[in-house]
This record gives C-alpha cells, structure tokens and sequence, in this order.
C-alpha cells in the first residue's frame, strides 16, 4: 500500500533541505542561484522615463530564495551583489561596480538579498507547497523589492515618494504579475513531483 506524499516529505523546509547537507552541495546550490539571477538580469528593456529597467532578476530571485530557504537564499542574492561590485558583469546589460549599487538601482538590489531571505523563511514554513501560499509569498518578496527600491530612488534621485512609485514601482506591475505567476507554479509543481515520487518509492 502507497503512502500519501504529504506523509513522505518533511512538512516543513525548503525544497533544498531535501538534499544532503555538504558544503560542497551548499556552494554549488548558491554558486548556481546567484548566476541564474544574473543569466535572467540580462534579459533587459530599458525605458525613457525611468532609469530602472524591466529586467528577469525578480524572477530568479523570488524562486531561488523561496527553493532555497532563508540561509542559502540570503547568501546567494548577497553573493550576486557582491560579485557584481567586484567586477562579475552580470547586474542588467552586464553592467557591474559600485557605481551600479550606489546608483539608483542599489535598492533594488539589496532588496533582493531581503526578499531571498524573507522567501526562503516563509518557505521552510511550508508556504511553497500551494500555488495559493507560494504566491502569498511571492507577493512579500515582490513588495520588499519594491519598498527598498523605490526608497533608494527617492533618496538617489532626490524627488518624493509619489515620483519614485512612478518611476520605480508602478512601470513593473504587469511584469511582476507574470513572474510571481510563473514563479509560483514552480515550488508547488516541484513539491508535487518529490511526493509522487516520495509515494512509488514506498508503495
């Protein structure tokens, strides 16, 4: 007789607790998240008005933080951040250096690192295992984004929050949209494999 999936996987944890825990696999899995945020920042629409680009970043930010959990999540998002000041060209159109993270994009970057963590909290919770709960979180780490971002801005910038929203938040409501839609298909539909699989196994 099969077991139920929801009995023969942990009913909390990130989908990268599932793996053994080696340092080696760490490093890899945080290695890996860090170039798959900048592979999807090249995907890049710059606009007139704005000096902030629509770009694939929230995307592989909001999932590898949300499959990795709060620890490797935080670290590979400031692993991102990091690497790109010290010269890695893979902020959006391969820009790098301080002057990226200084500039008016630097709250949307350090963003991420929130946002990679508050995901992967909210995760190994067990809020990944719905489309309902994974795109709740989705949403929170869409909005942490927006905050640091657009209060960065204002401050670069010099103009108020009205402005910023503007310029940083409400030209990248539709885009977001599609990517927590995306992005909160994939932790559930991944969880869902690892039960099936989790149930053949012990039935």
């Amino acid at each position: 007789m099969s077991t139920s999936p929801s009995l023969s996987i942990p009913q909390r944890g990130s989908l990268a607790d599932l793996l053994p825990e080696t340092f080696l696999l760490d490093a890899a899995l945080v290695v890996g998240a860090a170039c798959f945020v900048g592979i999807l920042a090249q995907i890049s629409i710059h606009l007139s008005w704005t000096p902030v680009p629509i770009t694939g970043q929230t995307l592989g930010v909001l999932v590898s933080g949300t499959a990795l959990g709060w620890k490797r999540g935080g670290i590979s998002m400031a692993l991102y951040v990091l690497a790109g000041i010290v010269g890695v060209p893979w902020y959006a159109s391969h820009a790098h250096g301080w002057s990226v993270v200084s500039g008016a994009d630097g709250g949307y970057l350090v963003g991420f690192i929130v946002a990679g963590m508050l995901c992967g909290w909210l995760a190994e919770r067990g809020n990944d295992r719905t489309i309902m709960g994974s795109a709740g979180t989705m949403v929170v780490g869409n909005i942490v984004i927006y905050v640091l971002g657009a209060a960065w801005l204002a401050h670069s910038l010099g103009v108020g929050v009205s402005k910023a929203m503007s310029l940083g938040v409400t030209p990248f409501y539709i885009g977001d949209l599609i990517k927590i839609v995306l992005a909160s298909m994939l932790l559930p539909g991944a969880w869902h494999l690892v039960g099936r699989r989790a149930s053949q196994r012990q039935g």
